[in-house]
């Protein structure tokens, strides 16, 4: 994660729905040598490694990371890597990681070998601003040394690719205001352009839902509504199919309501047999200090139980007794454990949700 003396990351938008917050009383050089103590000779501490990483931010973390160099000469994602395992291992990195990095490498690895995590990208890119993606791109530069427009259009195609394409320029219009005729206009536009017409043309669906602005796409459902009959998504559902349909309906879910699209994304990737572990990572990760205490509230509301208590239900039995080995205090303060004794990779441990 160095950048050199000349490459910067782009600072992060000031949030204040999240669920992670600065550390007081904050002292990078005592973290910094509590992890490498922690880590140093034989077996982890994992307990400590865990402890100090949640309870910090990002940018603490970075403070961290710089001191743990410093003080040690040592590189401090690397020691991580080096020390720890499984999905705990991967947990523990992508909380070091800074916010526009990690959707960075999340892209990247999407897109890298045989195949294309088409979910990944419809995540990111469906529920980032424009801001967000115009510093995506920025990023993935530095780090890559190449275009992530390239790379996507690289390993895509269709109208799922020309969507992307749509969203990857970041031109979706500034919020100043709602113009009624062009949200009949629009409105008008996209029943033509599935309901009423013998197949369908994407290429509407695409450029409205793709550079509208919010307040003005919310109208345009509310007014579609009144013209067809139907909900925008029901009309997608019928008239669009595969990675195309999933991407749209994703847009029209973040229009509506970022925090509920998360909250949806967390409860199916736990719904049902086995957990999708990469998504529930990504999503805690990235919105811990954006919109978590938003996306519990819409978890409960949408789903009749807590995120918190979804989790604990994910959890098996087994880990659960391992766990009851550990003390209470660690229970309550700390956010995930994976990989415990090298056996079995999860068990959540959820300060930051409830």
């Amino acid at each position: 994660l160095d950048l050199g003396p000349t490459r910067r990351i782009p600072e992060m938008a000031k949030y204040t729905r999240g669920t992670v917050t600065a550390f007081t009383p904050f002292d990078a050089r005592a973290d910094a040598e509590a992890l490498r103590k922690a880590m140093k000779g034989m077996g982890t501490d994992e307990e400590t490694v865990l402890t100090v990483l949640t309870t910090r931010n990002n940018a603490q973390r970075q403070e961290i990371a710089s001191a743990f160099k410093t003080l040690f000469g040592r590189d401090l994602v690397d020691d991580l890597k080096s020390e720890l395992t499984g999905k705990f291992e991967t947990l523990m990195v992508s909380l070091m990681r800074p916010a526009y990095i990690f959707d960075a490498h999340a892209l990247k690895h999407a897109i890298k070998g045989a195949g294309t995590n088409e979910k990944v990208l419809t995540e990111i890119l469906a529920s980032r601003t424009s801001a967000e993606v115009q510093n995506i791109k920025q990023v993935y530069q530095q780090e890559y040394e190449a275009d992530l427009e390239d790379k996507i259009t690289g390993e895509t195609s269709g109208h799922f690719q020309r969507l992307l394409v749509v969203l990857l320029q970041a031109n979706r219009d500034p919020d100043v205001g709602v113009d009624e005729a062009l949200v009949e206009q629009d409105a008008q536009v996209l029943f033509r352009a599935g309901e009423l017409k013998w197949g369908t043309d994407e290429e509407k669906f695409i450029t409205i839902l793709g550079t509208r602005s919010v307040s003005h796409l919310r109208r345009v459902f509310d007014k579609y509504m009144t013209i067809s009959g139907f909900q925008i998504e029901e009309t997608i559902d019928r008239e669009t199919s595969g990675d195309l349909e999933k991407l749209l309906l994703a847009v029209v879910k973040c229009i509506r309501s970022v925090p509920a699209y998360f909250a949806e994304t967390l409860y199916y990737s736990m719904k049902g047999a086995g957990t999708d572990d990469d998504t529930l990572i990504r999503v805690l990760v990235s919105r811990s200090e954006i919109d978590l205490l938003d996306i519990r509230r819409e978890f409960r509301k949408n789903f009749a139980k807590s995120l918190y208590q979804m989790i604990q239900c994910s959890i098996h039995l087994e880990v659960r007794e391992l766990v009851s080995h550990y003390s209470e205090e660690w229970w309550v303060t700390a956010f995930v454990v994976w990989g415990i004794s090298g056996v079995h990779w999860k068990c959540y441990l959820i300060a930051y949700l409830e």
